[in-house]
């Protein structure tokens, strides 16, 4: 196994940060390294804003829930997906845009985390920590009128950046077999997989050294799509542009 295997099996969720600078240098780095990544078309439907005022990434903490490494990571940054600037690309060559596609969501979407991925694979390769943060999807209204997004532009999740000032453990992930599907989709034997995770991150979660608890990994799921999850995303992207068609 390389190097780049094992540091993408070593990835954790970091959310204590030393105070301290990412150099300019490596952070133009890490966002040309995110630019190279896969996009569909070549269409590049990504824009990312860098949020630096304190006040704004404050106010991104309390709307994301209450997440205070929003503010104290070294950077923070936003993750769009973004149609306007195809679509302007076509008005300019004097052709009509078809927009608010259900396509043109998927590729946009799937290009903003295509991107951010490869952001965060070259900055744990710098000894930087990262921590995803989808809750800027809890209020996505407030977070695009704070970050004054226009529309056929929405906020797909934030990213915390900086040096680690914690060595969490490692969070088990389901085993292969429960996940790789031969020639078609079947569940044979993916019932017993899941019952032995189920053991296998109760463990994990009673032995880690902060936050235990007694809890599977079912328990979580069924709390998390027993309730309707974020009902506001559908009107929320249509009034941005994303009809869905």
């Amino acid at each position: 196994m390389n190097s780049v295997i094992e540091q993408l099996q070593s990835h954790r969720s970091i959310r204590k940060f030393e105070d301290r600078a990412i150099p300019e240098p490596l952070f133009r780095s890490l966002l040309e390294a995110g630019q190279s990544a896969a996009t569909s078309s070549h269409v590049q439907a990504t824009t990312v804003i860098r949020v630096r005022a304190a006040e704004k990434r404050e106010r991104i903490a309390e709307l994301a829930g209450g997440q205070p490494y929003v503010a104290s990571c070294s950077e923070f940054l936003v993750f769009c997906a973004d149609m306007k600037r195809v679509f302007e690309a076509t008005e300019r060559t004097g052709r009509e845009p078809q927009r608010g596609m259900t396509e043109q969501f998927i590729i946009a979407t799937v290009d903003a985390a295509l991107f951010a991925q490869n952001v965060v694979v070259a900055a744990e390769s710098a000894d930087l920590g990262i921590c995803y943060i989808g809750g800027i999807r809890n209020n996505p209204e407030q977070i695009s009128a704070l970050l004054e997004l226009p529309d056929d532009v929405y906020p797909v999740f934030g990213l915390c950046l900086g040096y680690p000032d914690q060595a969490p453990e490692i969070k088990p992930r389901l085993p292969p077999d429960a996940i790789l599907k031969e020639d078609r989709y079947h569940d044979d034997g993916e019932a017993a997989a899941v019952d032995a995770f189920d053991k296998t991150m109760n463990a994990y979660y009673q032995r880690r050294s902060s936050n235990q608890k007694t809890a599977t990994w079912s328990d979580q799921i069924s709390v998390l799509f027993t309730d309707k999850t974020r009902p506001h995303m559908r009107d929320f992207l249509r009034q941005r542009g994303f009809e869905m068609k």
